[in-house]
């Protein structure tokens, strides 16, 4: 949970401020449109790399342990985001942005795999996963604001910070954080948490099994898509179209951040079988679609507000759902299995992005990046439809089916149970 903390608190705190950020480093001669274009493809680099190597880093963790991935992934986190503070050229932030993501893709499906490791049933795997991603959120939650706060107060009381500006000091905080938590890790966490890494623990994956994990997959890119656009849109809008302050803009983050924690605390609450929550992906991607399409159409600060809540509250809904799903069918290779689905998301939060920056002053189409996110979101709907059902099935083969001559069950254990 600390380890997944301080890499989405590491984000939040950049996020906000890059259309700032970038607005001072291209002067006078920086239009809004190169302002728009440079934050939606530094988001997307970040999240690009996620996508790349989420699930190189998920497979390496099935085989060499949790432990030494996480501390690989959270010592070099910490190393970028202290280069971040003292970086004063654009072209060093996009590598940057890339070699962060690189770091910070080893530590949340790992971390999640770790949970799925040590799960001794479906109830408590759901309720740890949801700690984790509460983690996650809260993070998030607090990153946009306290960014702003500490960034304007380091103006005011350093006014000259030589080659780290004030942005720097909040950077430095999340790097020392990150230290810390290597720290904790290597003192709390088993070297091997997955047993043996051998032959004999692959997962046999049938057909259906297979087809309806990429469905998950696919649910999961479409989500963080909408995620992607919305984060972005939401920064550009507030500043160019509503004129807010850094404040305005923190505060909408704040708010996305807390209503996910709530319907999250709500959904994965032990009152709440977790079985039940495959009822909810194609009632949240209809909300989730509808929310996107008005974001560009609400006109004021309250109703962007309003808006806000209800994407936040589907995204918030679905995303613990489809990794809770996938890590209930990884079996042994947790690692592999979530690094995929971070993978999927990353993707889908790389192609938001770079659409919520490059589209987002189109003359020709207005507002495509959010009629594009709410499209795949209604495609979602549909894909969700007999999700429930097919779930259930599966369900239902696992409990019925006996056990594969190529299982590691069938080979190495002869005594029941």
């Amino acid at each position: 949970m600390l380890s997944v903390f301080t890499i989405s608190l590491g984000f939040g705190i950049v996020l906000p401020s890059l259309p700032f950020m970038i607005e001072r480093l291209l002067g006078s001669a920086g239009s809004a449109a190169q302002v728009s274009h440079a934050t939606g493809l530094l988001t997307g680099f970040y999240t690009l790399s996620l996508f790349l190597f989420a699930s190189p880093w998920g497979r390496l963790s099935d085989h060499f342990g949790r432990r030494s991935i996480l501390l690989i992934g959270l010592l070099g986190f910490s190393a970028t985001m202290m280069t971040f503070a003292f970086i004063e050229g654009l072209r060093a932030i996009y590598a940057e942005r890339f070699v962060s993501g690189m770091f910070a893709a080893a530590v949340t499906p790992v971390a999640l795999a770790t949970i799925g490791d040590l799960a001794a049933t479906e109830a408590v795997r759901a309720r740890r996963l949801t700690f984790v991603s509460l983690a996650g959120i809260g993070g998030f939650l607090l990153g946009p604001m306290l960014g702003v706060f500490v960034t304007r107060g380091a103006s005011i009381l350093f006014p000259d910070l030589g080659g780290m500006g004030p942005l720097g000091i909040p950077l430095v905080g999340i790097a020392l954080l990150a230290l810390v938590a290597a720290l904790a890790m290597a003192l709390t966490v088993p070297k091997t948490t997955v047993g043996d890494f051998g032959q004999q623990n692959k997962v046999v994956i049938s057909r259906p099994a297979k087809r309806l994990v990429l469905r998950l997959l696919a649910l999961s890119f479409i989500v963080s898509v909408g995620i992607g656009v919305f984060e972005v849109g939401l920064a550009l809008r507030g500043k160019q179209e509503l004129g807010l302050s850094q404040y305005q803009i923190a505060t909408m983050f704040t708010e996305c951040s807390l209503v996910m924690l709530v319907v999250q605390s709500v959904v994965f609450s032990p009152w709440i079988r977790p079985e039940t929550t495959r009822w909810l992906i194609a009632p949240a991607f209809a909300i989730l679609a509808a929310g996107i399409f008005l974001v560009p159409h609400a006109p004021t600060f309250l109703l962007m507000l309003t808006v806000i809540g209800a994407v936040a509250a589907s995204a918030g809904v679905l995303s613990p759902i489809l990794t809770f799903w996938i890590s209930s069918k990884a079996g042994k290779a947790q690692g592999a299995q979530l690094g995929k689905q971070t993978a999927a998301a990353s993707l889908g939060a790389a192609f938001g992005s770079a659409a919520g920056g490059l589209l987002f002053d189109v003359s020709w189409l207005p507002d495509a990046s959010f009629a594009i996110a709410a499209a795949l979101s209604l495609v979602a709907v549909l894909l969700s439809l007999h999700l429930p059902k097919l779930l259930v099935d599966h369900i239902a083969r696992q409990k019925t089916e006996p056990p594969s001559a190529s299982s590691p069950r069938s080979r190495h254990s002869a005594v029941p149970g």
